[in-house]
């Protein structure tokens, strides 16, 4: 059946509406938060933005 081709290829997309529907977030929304660190780790960070050219945010989304 076209649905079941349909249900299979976009599988994924159709697990996070379900999620949405449940939470009102999709899995792959980004939200803004603000937090304090100390000098050594944001130089930490800044440093490791330097070498890889990735923004801190996904710096730490991919260490997590």
């Amino acid at each position: 059946m076209q649905s079941d081709k349909i249900l299979k290829k976009y599988a994924e997309m159709f697990k996070a509406l379900e999620e949405y529907d449940k939470t009102h977030e999709l899995s792959f929304q980004r939200k803004k938060i603000y937090l304090t660190l100390s000098v050594a780790t944001l130089n930490k960070l800044k440093a490791l933005r330097k070498k890889t050219g990735k923004p801190i945010s996904r710096i730490i989304e991919e260490r997590i």
